[in-house]
């Protein structure tokens, strides 16, 4: 398939404008509904493709396949990707099996992070927004009681429940590095589409993604993710993985994808060459993050409380001042915990530069993201701080795009290379026979 194009990324209601385009322009092969609504009451849409897809679900003896977009919102690939990939099976359908396309995840938190098509890391970060663990909607259920889910998890457990996908897949990306997959399953075979699309589309593979620590690795930039009941889960997860809704299709025997793919790619993420000091390299790596999160956290202070949008905190000035808080407290709180692994003694003796390189950038991103979303508050509340934090968001960006070497990925190349592993996974796992 073919998808590169010049585009930027759409916003969740211009993802649904044009699904309901789509849907009316092709009504024996596509259907639009809602499957829910966001805490701020915004809709959810789910858009279904295939010959069996406009009655709901997937007739007897088919297949269904579901497409998670917008489960993080400062990672806005997926949309783009699952419309991209909604057409190309209206052309080109899928014997037997519909495939269903959740546009956006999480709409509350895509208004917050506004990034339609940045040109630099410093203006990806100018408007940043990653809600806390527990309102991301795949992550919620490692973190809160089943009472406490927000109803985007609940929309999309029930959609799960529903459909009883054999595969399905949620598209995320990074904001600097290289591609990577992870699954709940191993999918035979689905390591060398990966890497010839990766290599034709000059997209680095991240062989020792931080997020994937530890798992399992069946080919270059793949990996499987912990078995439910062990406790293997990596250090980089505050949650646990397999509480997640990624796991929630092993209940109808289906498998899990997700697919990563950057924004600005690096190098330095797919170097093979062992690293001559690998503790050493990561005490250095922990104190740096240490010393930048205690900078952002003096300026938290200044902030007030995360108080909700209407109070009489400073913050009310801007709707969304309580979301961020709460975002910066969030990320601020890891920060301990993974130093602590990074200097403890499951430290490893022996990794590459790439691994060296995941875990520099996974620390950058941490310190940089919480000081951003602070600049935000600080910024509306016009507090005289704010001029210096800025200079401390322009310098952490520059550094981070000049350490890395980053270089812009378009974005329709991100979404070519996405489609294409999402359909290499489905295929994979036909031939498997699952």
């Amino acid at each position: 398939m073919t998808l590169i194009r010049d585009m930027c990324y759409p916003t969740p209601h211009e993802l649904a404008l044009a699904a309901r385009a789509l849907a009316d322009e092709h009504p024996a092969l596509a259907r639009l509904r809602q499957i829910g609504a966001s805490r701020a009451g915004e809709p959810l849409w789910l858009l279904s493709v295939g010959s069996t897809a406009t009655a709901g679900a997937a007739a007897p003896g088919a297949a269904n396949v579901l497409v998670v977009a917008g489960a993080h919102a400062n990672e806005p690939v997926g949309g783009a990707t699952a419309l991209a990939l909604a057409r190309h099976l209206i052309r080109v359908p899928a014997a037997g099996t519909a495939w269903h396309f959740l546009l956006c995840a999480d709409p509350d938190g895509a208004a917050l992070h506004r990034t339609p098509r940045p040109y630099s890391l410093l203006d990806y970060h100018r408007n940043f927004f990653r809600p806390p663990g527990p309102e991301q909607p795949e992550w919620a259920p490692s973190l809160l009681p089943p009472d406490r889910l927000p109803p985007e998890t609940l929309a999309l457990t029930r959609l799960i429940d529903e459909l009883r996908p054999a595969l399905q897949v949620s598209l995320h990306g990074t904001d600097l590095g290289g591609s990577w997959v992870q699954l709940t399953r191993d999918i035979p075979g689905l390591a060398e589409p990966f890497g010839k699309s990766a290599a034709e589309l000059h997209i680095p593979v991240e062989t020792s993604a931080s997020d994937a620590s530890g798992w399992p690795s069946p080919g270059a930039g793949i990996f499987v993710m912990p078995e439910p009941g062990t406790t293997d889960d990596g250090p980089f997860h505050p949650e646990d993985t397999r509480l997640s809704t990624w796991y929630h299709a092993h209940r109808h025997a289906g498998t899990t994808a997700i697919v990563e793919v950057p924004m600005w790619a690096s190098d330095l993420v797919d170097d093979p060459a062992p690293h001559p000091d690998p503790r050493a390299a990561l005490r250095g790596l922990a104190g740096r993050l240490t010393a930048d999160a205690a900078r952002v956290a003096a300026l938290r202070e200044g902030a007030g409380g995360a108080a909700e949008p209407g109070a009489t905190d400073p913050g009310a000035t801007d709707p969304g001042a309580a979301a961020l808080l709460r975002a910066v407290d969030w990320t601020l709180a890891l920060i301990p915990r993974i130093t602590a692994e990074w200097t403890g003694p499951g430290a490893p003796a022996e990794a590459t530069a790439a691994y060296i390189g995941s875990i520099d950038a996974f620390g950058r991103r941490l310190s940089l993201r919480a000081a951003a979303m602070l600049l935000r508050v600080l910024r509306a509340q016009g507090q005289p701080t704010a001029p210096a934090l800025d200079r401390l968001v322009t310098g952490w960006c520059e550094e981070f795009a000049d350490r890395f070497q980053a270089r812009w990925v378009p974005v329709a190349t991100q979404v070519e290379h996405q489609s294409r592993v999402v359909l290499a996974a489905y295929d994979r796992l036909v031939a498997a026979g699952r």
